[in-house]
């Protein structure tokens, strides 16, 4: 059976101008020294998500249920992590393209185990918020570029990434 909805293809990074009418989150208000606490209880809010007993059911059949969004989130702090170690180790790097949905459908977000998910999102978060962490002051303003095209600086993906869990953590919640 395939789980498929169509694919979201908006650029994201208006989020970086102004604020989210969805969610209200400010990507200009966030102190990045907050940033992994942030990320991290982010993280561990999906635990009260994931043992809820609709968890499987999508509201719609065009809207992921609150399991395929956690599995989005934890690969999205995978994903972005290893973009930022990337960012602090080589010049102006260019990411290569992640497709979520293509993502979500081959590794069958769907079917995933909650509590497994639980731990791997717990995990993610923890570690990308330790490797915010231990970003220098000097580190904040490195480059990286979308596949396409996007320019970004450590600081400016920072905001960029923490409305992914924030939005989709209103989106799951009553």
């Amino acid at each position: 059976m395939s789980m498929a909805i169509a694919k979201d293809t908006k650029d994201w990074t208006w989020v970086l101008d102004r604020t989210c009418p969805e969610c209200g989150y400010q990507a200009g208000s966030i102190a990045m020294w907050r940033l992994p606490s942030l990320i991290r209880a982010n993280a561990a809010a999906w635990l009260e998500v994931l043992v809820t007993p609709d968890v499987r059911k999508r509201p719609s059949e065009e809207v992921w249920s609150p399991l395929e969004y956690a599995c989005h989130v934890r690969d999205t702090f995978r994903v972005f992590d290893g973009r930022l170690h990337t960012m602090l180790t080589e010049n102006d790097p260019i990411f290569p393209n992640w497709d979520q949905d293509d993502t979500a459908l081959a590794d069958r977000y769907w079917e995933q185990d909650p509590v497994l998910v639980s731990r791997e999102l717990l995990e993610a978060g923890d570690a990308i918020a330790h490797r915010f962490a231990a970003v220098t002051d000097e580190q904040w303003s490195r480059p990286g570029r979308r596949s396409d095209g996007a320019r970004f600086t450590v600081d400016s993906f920072a905001r960029y990434l923490l409305h992914d869990p924030v939005h989709h953590l209103h989106d799951v919640t009553p």
